[in-house]
């Protein structure tokens, strides 16, 4: 049986970009609106949940109404020639109308009932003569939620809560509230 699919419209809608220098936490957006008639509850999950602080990690979109999903990423030493593997998945499906229990809700969620859309990771360093203006400006995108410039490609879609890698599947986890300091 096919999926359903998303009804969330995601900005971005296929990378997330992360701009360093990655010293401190970096700070990418995610809008999720809900362009239809009935609330909808989505949640975040990701290949590396020790690498970010998703927040809110899951939740309810009124209809008609958007949230924006901090995702913040934990400092690490960046390797320019080493590619991002890393991926978001945003789950979602339209709220039950007698919804008392979200997290009984998702346990009892029939597989068609499910949609979810896949998010790339991507890692810039600024330019030369762009590090003094970007480190006073990331200091700033690490403290408070701002949006990130992003730049569109196509993703394959799949119907799999896994992706598939070079080394085999990539288990999916839900994505953390906060395990390190933000």
């Amino acid at each position: 049986m096919a999926r359903t699919e998303q009804v969330l419209v995601l900005e971005p809608q296929h990378e997330l970009k992360f701009r360093g220098p990655f010293t401190d936490v970096v700070t990418a957006t995610l809008k999720l609106t809900n362009p239809t008639e009935r609330n909808v509850c989505f949640k975040v999950k990701t290949t590396a949940p020790r690498r970010y602080c998703v927040r809110p990690n899951s939740g309810i979109i009124d209809a008609k109404n958007s949230v924006n999903v901090s995702v913040m990423l934990q400092p690490f030493d960046y390797d320019p020639n080493e590619k991002s593997k890393h991926k978001f998945m945003v789950q979602s499906m339209l709220a039950p109308y007698d919804m008392t229990d979200m997290e009984g809700v998702w346990k009892e969620a029939k597989p068609e009932e499910l949609m979810d859309s896949k998010l790339r990771c991507a890692f810039e360093m600024p330019l030369e003569n762009d590090k003094t203006h970007e480190s006073e400006s990331n200091k700033t995108v690490s403290s408070s939620t701002s949006s990130v410039k992003t730049e569109l490609s196509s993703l394959p879609k799949s119907s799999s809560a896994s992706w598939m890698t070079g080394r085999g599947r990539r288990s999916w986890r839900s994505a953390s509230g906060c395990r390190w300091r933000c």
